[in-house]
């Protein structure tokens, strides 16, 4: 994570350490309307019809069971995932976990109260527990379970929506940070150095083809400066950026470079994302052709396979070949290809390293 430092937690029984102190301070915190809802009912009770133990069992009851089916109901929301869900679809789930929950307030007070009073361990003045009452209970109850749904779920759902709202910057400016690193990559100095060294000898030798690097490197080094502004860039486009970066390099490797291109008719508006191919082909001669004594043949090959664009970079493999590929550029690449469901594999057999890409059309 950029720009700030992960919360250390600890695993308790599969919950990390920060999950079980947010639970513990849910339980404790959903004792304060409950608790104030018993309050408010004893308080009802006794100016209406005065001090009774059915009043005080029948209050305590009714606000523990709410208190339970409470954080029942956002239990399931939570494990079952209900914030993720349309608006209406979080709705009815909301408004049957407030029916039935009521209804199982009112079974569980019906258990505990009816058996006291008729053993007349309680008495319950000015009041009956009959179908009727207990219809009008379940009413009043599933009101005040409705209320607590409704505050929770808006609470929730804002800090949910602030949650989302900053993992997307986080993940954004993440995307940004990799596509500055790889575009610092890009413009590798030695690269740059490279053609302005090469730029001056030909001035003197061969103006000509001094004038036609300069516009290569122009090219060269404008795609890399605009290469975020698309999603997905046509691979003749893509193609003839590569062109430029070869051509470039060309004049620095010489007779080392040797490029087999094998393209197959009518790719030209296949899509791919913007630097993905010359990515791989940057890869190939830092870590093929450069450091090949002789230097090397490098092919790229381009192929439609149902709907499948598949792109190979091959390239000697260098002393110390690896196909982990851990680089920025790579970092960058596999990063881009998750965007359009692409796939990039790197192999290493005969020799040789084989870099292919496979992206949907």
């Amino acid at each position: 994570m950029r720009g700030g430092i992960r919360p250390r937690t600890m695993s308790t029984g599969g919950m990390t350490m920060q999950a079980v102190r947010g639970f513990r301070w849910f339980w404790l915190l959903n004792l304060l309307p409950w608790l104030a809802y018993c309050a408010v009912n004893l308080g009802l009770g006794l100016g209406y019809f005065g001090w009774s133990s059915g009043l005080l069992l029948l209050s305590i009851t009714l606000s523990g069971l709410l208190y339970a089916v409470s954080a029942t109901v956002r239990a399931q929301a939570l494990r079952r995932g209900w914030f993720e869900l349309e608006l209406g679809a979080l709705a009815w789930r909301m408004l049957l976990g407030v029916l039935g929950g009521a209804l199982l307030t009112q079974i569980g007070v019906a258990l505990v109260l009816r058996p006291a009073l008729a053993l007349g361990w309680v008495v319950l003045p000015g009041s009956s527990y009959g179908l009727g009452a207990s219809l009008m209970y379940w009413f009043n109850t599933s009101v005040i379970l409705g209320l607590w749904v409704a505050g929770w779920t808006g609470w929730t759902a804002l800090a949910h929506a602030r949650t989302s709202r900053l993992a997307r910057l986080r993940a954004e400016a993440d995307r940004h940070a990799l596509e500055h690193d790889a575009l610092r990559a890009r413009l590798n100095p030695h690269f740059v150095f490279n053609a302005l060294n090469n730029l001056r000898a030909l001035i003197l030798e061969d103006p000509q083809r001094a004038r036609e690097l300069v516009s290569r490197l122009s090219n060269t080094l404008r795609h890399a400066l605009e290469h975020s502004q698309r999603e997905r860039v046509p691979l003749a486009g893509e193609l003839a950026v590569v062109d430029d970066y070869l051509a470039v390099e060309a004049v620095h490797f010489e007779d080392r470079l040797r490029v087999v291109r094998d393209i197959a008719p009518g790719l030209d508006e296949a899509q791919l994302p913007p630097m993905a191919l010359q990515l791989l082909v940057e890869n190939a001669i830092k870590h093929g052709i450069a450091v090949t004594p002789g230097g090397g043949e490098l092919c790229i090959v381009a192929r439609r396979d149902g709907d499948l664009l598949r792109l190979s970079v091959a390239n000697p493999a260098g002393p110390g070949a690896s196909t982990e590929g851990h680089g920025v550029g790579l970092a960058w690449l596999r990063h881009a290809l998750t965007r359009v469901q692409g796939r990039f594999t790197l192999e290493h057999h005969d020799g040789r390293v084989l870099a292919t890409l496979e992206i949907p059309q």
